[in-house]
C-alpha cells in the first residue's frame, strides 16, 4: 500500500490552534507547507519547513507542489477541502492513495448552525470565478441558498444584481471570518442591503432567503420557455415544439449538446438548465445571431453557453480536433436539406446518442422521411395553433407544421 506523502488539511479562523494534536503534528514535520497567503499567515507559528504561497496561475503552483512528490508536503485550505475547494483539484493530479484529507467544519455548514437551516436543504452556489449569472436557475421562491463570495465586493454588488432581477424583498445574511474572534453577521433585505451594503472581511458568504416579486425574472422549471424569455429575430423554436423537441433529446446530467443552426439559442440553453453538469455547443454563422444567443445564455443562467462560429456540415468534423467532446445529443434545426447535413451530424453522434431534426419544409422533410426509411427512428408531425385578434373577434392561428425527426445511433451503427 501506497504511504501518502500529501496531507490536506481544512483550517479554520482559529488557525492552528483549533487544530488536533496529530494535524499540528503534520504541518510542524512537513518539509513544504502550501497554501493562500492568509492559510500561511494562520499557521505560521507552526511551520518549520519551506512555504509556498499559490501563485497566479494556480497551475503553476501545482506543478511545484508535484516536484516534491515523495516528501512530506502538507497542503492548508479553508474549512472543508472538498467543498469548492482545493483537494477537488489536487485528487486530478494525485491518485487517492497518496495523499489524506482532513477537513474542518465548512463555511456552509458555519453558516447553517449559525442560522439553523438544515444543511440537506440549501442550494450550494459559489460566485468564485463564475459569473453572478450562473446563479439564475437557482433563484426560485421559498430556495434556500448559500453563495460563496469572491471578495469583500460581491455582496454589494450581488445584491444589486438581485434587486435588478426582482428579488428584493429576499432576506440577505452576509457572514464574515465564520468561527473566527472576528466573525461578523448582517441581515437585511436584497434591496436594502443593495442600496447600502456591509463591508465584511474578505472571506466572506452570503445566505439568502428568496422572495420574488411579481414581476421577477424566474426561470421556470420545466422544459419549454415563453418565447418571450429569449431575445431572437424570429428564428426560435417556438415553445410547445421546443418542449416536444427537448423531451426527444433526453437529456441526462453532464451530457452535450451540438445544436447545429443556434438561432436564438433556446434549445441549447433549456438543454444546460436540465442539469448544473449539461453543456452545448450552439454552432451559429451569423454574427449577430451568436451575439443574441450569448447574451440569452447570460441572462437565463447558462453563461458556459459554447457558441461557435461556422456552417454545418463542412465545420461538424473540425469539432472534434479542436478537441471538443462528442455529442451525446445533436439538434439540427436549419439547413436539415443541405446536402450531406444528415450523414455528417450521424458521423458525428457518439454511439448510443441522439439526434433530432425538426423540419419545416418539404424539401427537409423529403430528407428527414429518407433517414428514417435508412435509419429507422420516429417520425412526428405537430401544428400548434395559437389563439389571435382578428378585428373584433378571435380566432387560432395556425403555426408552421413542424415534421420531427428522432432516432438514436445504437453501438452497432455504421457511418
Amino acid at each position: 500500500m501506497t504511504t501518502p506523502w500529501l496531507h490536506v488539511i481544512g483550517i479554520g479562523e482559529e488557525g492552528v490552534e483549533g487544530l488536533p494534536p496529530a494535524l499540528r503534528t503534520l504541518i510542524a514535520g512537513a518539509d513544504l507547507v502550501v497554501g493562500g497567503a492568509r492559510h500561511l499567515a494562520l499557521a505560521a507559528t507552526m511551520v518549520t519547513g519551506r512555504t509556498l504561497a499559490w501563485p497566479h496561475p494556480f497551475v503553476d503552483g501545482v506543478a511545484r507542489l508535484l516536484a516534491h512528490r515523495g516528501q512530506a508536503v502538507c497542503v492548508l485550505a479553508s474549512g472543508d477541502p472538498f467543498l469548492f475547494g482545493v483537494g477537488s483539484t489536487l485528487c486530478r493530479h494525485v491518485p487517492m492513495g497518496e495523499m489524506r484529507c482532513y477537513p474542518a467544519p465548512s463555511s456552509v455548514a458555519l453558516a447553517c448552525n449559525l442560522l439553523g437551516w438544515a444543511e440537506q436543504d440549501v442550494n450550494v452556489l459559489s460566485l468564485c470565478g463564475r459569473p453572478m449569472e450562473a446563479v439564475a436557475p437557482a433563484l426560485q421562491p421559498g430556495a434556500r441558498l448559500v453563495v460563496l463570495s469572491a471578495d469583500e465586493e460581491t455582496p454589494a454588488r450581488f445584491a444589486r444584481w438581485l434587486h435588478e432581477r426582482g428579488f428584493g424583498p429576499s432576506t440577505m445574511h452576509v457572514l464574515g471570518a465564520l468561527g473566527g474572534a472576528g466573525q461578523t453577521h448582517h441581515t437585511a433585505t436584497v434591496a436594502d442591503m443593495a442600496a447600502d451594503a456591509p463591508r465584511p472581511p474578505r472571506l466572506n458568504l452570503m445566505a439568502l432567503d428568496i422572495v420574488a416579486t411579481r414581476d421577477a425574472l424566474v426561470i421556470p422549471l420545466a422544459c419549454g420557455l415563453p418565447d418571450e424569455m429569449f431575445a431572437h429575430d424570429g428564428q426560435i423554436t417556438k415553445r410547445e415544439i421546443r418542449a416536444a423537441t427537448l423531451s426527444a433529446l433526453a437529456p441526462r446530467r453532464g451530457e452535450v449538446l451540438w445544436d447545429i443552426g443556434g438561432g436564438s439559442g433556446s434549445i441549447s440553453i433549456e438543454w444546460m438548465l436540465r442539469h448544473p453538469a449539461n453543456r452545448a455547443v450552439a454552432i451559429e454563422k451569423s454574427a449577430e445571431r451568436r451575439a443574441r444567443i450569448a447574451r440569452n445564455a447570460l441572462n437565463l443562467g447558462v453563461p458556459a453557453l459554447h457558441i461557435v462560429a461556422g456552417e454545418a456540415p463542412a465545420i461538424l468534423p473540425t469539432l472534434a480536433a479542436d478537441g471538443l467532446p462528442p455529442p451525446d445529443a445533436i439538434f439540427i434545426g436549419g439547413g436539415i436539406s443541405s446536402p450531406g447535413m444528415l450523414d455528417a451530424a450521424w458521423r458525428a453522434l457518439r454511439p448510443g446518442g441522439r439526434l433530432v431534426a425538426n423540419a419545416v419544409t418539404l424539401e427537409s422533410e423529403a430528407a428527414v422521411m429518407a433517414a428514417h426509411a435508412r435509419r429507422g427512428g420516429t417520425l412526428t408531425r405537430m401544428q400548434v395553433e395559437r389563439l389571435e385578434a382578428i378585428g373584433r373577434f378571435h380566432g387560432f392561428r395556425p403555426g408552421m407544421t413542424v415534421t420531427s425527426y428522432a432516432v438514436t445511433r445504437t453501438q452497432d451503427a455504421s457511418a
